[in-house]
């Protein structure tokens, strides 16, 4: 009786050590136990189709109706005219995630940016626009013309300084690039004849093709094949205290890019209202784009690193960022 009484309590004393264990682990892959709770999440974004599924996730309420269970009772959005402007709002501490290209992200995180990407949003998705009136015969004939984009550090500056060297031409000497505020300002100057040509994200070149300002000649996935564009990018705090309501951002956002690939009309109306772009544009837009909104962050490491060790080396940022520098990969993958 007295073995068979102490190895009960042994049993007893064994299964209580698994529970503190089992409780631990599980309260590691959720909130940290010391985290302040997250009430207010707030989101930044950008007016382009490459991010319809935050526009869509919003106004269907999804991303406040899946966050609710994690305490989460109020989720806004802020809309930025470039990643610029975004990265130094979450420098400031004033957003949780952002929806932004992968470039300015590299400017922030080298600057001291506590945040790391956590999933993909899209590949490639903008378009060079030449006014009409001008012919283009390849890379060679956009020499002495001026092409506007976004500023220094965006994505579009990256991507289009990248593919004119690769064709041995040297940005600001060969092709004169003027950085501008939004894509409302370039498609302007475009339109005024102020610029030859353009580079932007969807819809803005199909806004320009339909104002008769402009036609398409190159995709960006012609210039950088199944290049990175825009990405998710989550703070160090929500990350660290809080990784069921990153994993959740997770699944609202792929749940938001489902509903709008099948539903293609009715996702690019949601856009337009939420925007004021012209619900034919964005239509336009969304049939003769050349990207895909993907979210495994996997496929988007090489492209990003690439686009770090670009702005290295040409003096953009000042620190040589590596893979843990800039992802979190596993939130994604769990």
């Amino acid at each position: 009786m007295k073995t068979l009484k102490g190895t009960a309590i042994a049993f007893v004393a064994l299964a209580l050590v698994l529970v503190v264990i089992t409780a631990g682990c599980t309260q590691s892959s959720g909130t940290s136990s010391n985290a302040t709770p997250v009430n207010d999440l707030r989101i930044g974004y950008q007016p382009s189709t490459h991010q319809m599924a935050e526009i869509t996730a919003m106004n269907k309420g999804w991303f406040q109706q899946d966050l609710a269970p994690y305490g989460v009772t109020n989720v806004t959005d802020t809309v930025f005219p470039t990643g610029a402007p975004e990265m130094q709002a979450m420098l400031a501490g004033q957003l949780d995630v952002a929806y932004v290209g992968a470039a300015p992200v590299l400017s922030a995180i080298s600057t001291g940016l506590d945040a790391k990407i956590v999933a993909g949003v899209n590949t490639q998705g903008s378009d060079l626009v030449i006014r009409n009136g001008l012919n283009y015969t390849g890379p060679q004939s956009l020499k002495g013309l001026t092409i506007a984009t976004y500023p220094a550090g965006s994505i579009q500056d990256t991507v289009l300084r990248y593919w004119l060297t690769k064709n041995n031409l040297t940005p600001g000497t060969d092709v004169t690039i003027k950085a501008m505020s939004s894509a409302g300002d370039a498609a302007t100057a475009i339109t005024a004849g102020k610029v030859d040509a353009v580079f932007l994200p969807t819809p803005s070149p199909s806004v320009i093709v339909d104002q008769g300002a402009g036609k398409i000649v190159v995709h960006s996935g012609e210039m950088y094949p199944n290049h990175t564009c825009c990405v998710l990018v989550v703070s160090g705090d929500l990350i660290r205290n809080h990784p069921d309501i990153v994993r959740q951002i997770l699944k609202t956002n792929d749940k938001a890019v489902a509903w709008n690939e099948a539903n293609l009309d009715d996702a690019a109306a949601i856009y337009a209202n939420k925007t004021g772009a012209k619900l034919d544009d964005v239509k336009a837009s969304l049939k003769e784009w050349d990207g895909n909104w993907a979210s495994d962050p996997s496929l988007i490491v090489q492209p990003v690193l690439d686009y770090a060790k670009f702005q290295y080396d040409n003096g953009f940022i000042k620190k040589n960022l590596t893979q843990d520098d800039l992802f979190d990969l596993t939130l994604y993958q769990k």
